[in-house]
């Protein structure tokens, strides 16, 4: 079958495990989707999931060898390898079919626009603890909602599709990105504060104690899933907007391939939802460089305990 120039391949495989979506699924689902999905993926380097038949799921930046030359593309200097990693800029419908037929199921875009170094959103990631209810994640992202209502800025709120959800804080196109760092790390510990028995901005797993992890680290060079992104859990949820008014009694897995495209009709709720771009807080940015970074604030905590434990066994 050939749909846009792209040869598709064995369409009636189960895209993954315990899926309930076949390969076919997959490509109508983009295909319906991609005047929603394709704004929020242009121009910005593209890292995706795949799952390959028989195998574990992998995460591909450097495009391979074999792409189409009418794959756009864009060179980035990853400081972790020391090289120039190769990404996809997924612009049209084409390349997006293309990256369905590659079993690429998430699509997580970089927060910045090719050749660009500035955010276009600062985001706030809110985890569930294990176990615990999408409804706890629904009470702490109140408690943002409120930080970012007293700070005078507008944002959009969607699931992640897996177990949290993502808040969208749009920025003009000069916001530095340590200011956005610091921002981010300021939203965060003010929510801690208005609701410390709720939410918490430990970085170390074992310091959250049954609380919502309020993750301030979705900053710079980082990635976050795509709004509309498929994701690989069991039912193929989706990452879907979600309004103020309909959060009571919904959860991540009511939103699925099977079931997005009809939900939205005609619809775009990510772009209706999303403000106008806004600077950002000047005392959010002062309070947040004054935190440390949390992901090296637990590097250094970590050792201290190794270093406590060692003691101890000495």
């Amino acid at each position: 079958m050939e749909l846009e120039g792209v040869n598709l391949t064995n369409l009636d495989q189960e895209i993954f495990p315990e899926a309930g979506v076949t390969k076919r699924d997959l490509i109508d689902y983009l295909d319906a989707m991609s005047d929603r999905i394709l704004p929020v993926l242009a121009d910005r380097p593209l890292s995706v999931i795949r799952v390959l038949r028989g195998q574990d799921s992998f995460m591909q930046k450097n495009l391979p060898k074999y792409t189409p030359d009418w794959v756009r593309r864009t060179e980035v200097w990853a400081e972790a390898s020391h090289r120039n990693v190769n990404y996809a800029l997924c612009n049209d419908r084409r390349t997006l079919l293309w990256f369905g037929n590659q079993r690429a199921i998430e699509y997580h875009p970089a927060l910045m626009l090719a050749g660009r170094h500035h955010p276009t959103h600062l985001i706030m990631d809110l985890d569930p603890p294990e176990g615990g209810a999408f409804a706890q994640v629904i009470d702490a992202a109140r408690l943002v909602r409120q930080v970012l209502d007293d700070a005078g800025m507008g944002h959009a709120l969607k699931t992640s599709g897996s177990k949290g959800v993502h808040m969208f804080v749009p920025l003009p196109d000069d916001a530095p990105v340590e200011d956005v760092a610091a921002a981010t790390r300021a939203i965060a510990a003010r929510a801690e504060r208005l609701g410390p028995a709720l939410a918490t901005t430990a970085f170390i797993r074992e310091d959250r104690h049954g609380k919502v992890f309020l993750d301030s680290t979705r900053a710079g060079g980082a990635t976050v899933v795509a709004a509309y992104s498929p994701r690989i859990r069991p039912g193929a949820p989706v990452s879907f907007p979600l309004s103020w008014s309909e959060l009571d009694g919904v959860k991540p897995s009511d939103f699925t391939i099977r079931n997005a495209v009809e939900r939205l009709a005609d619809r775009d709720p990510w772009a209706d939802a999303m403000p106008p771009p806004q600077p950002l807080d000047a005392g959010l940015v002062e309070e947040g460089h004054t935190i440390p970074i949390a992901r090296v604030a637990a590097m250094h905590e970590g050792k201290r305990r190794k270093a406590q434990e060692r003691k101890k066994t000495s």
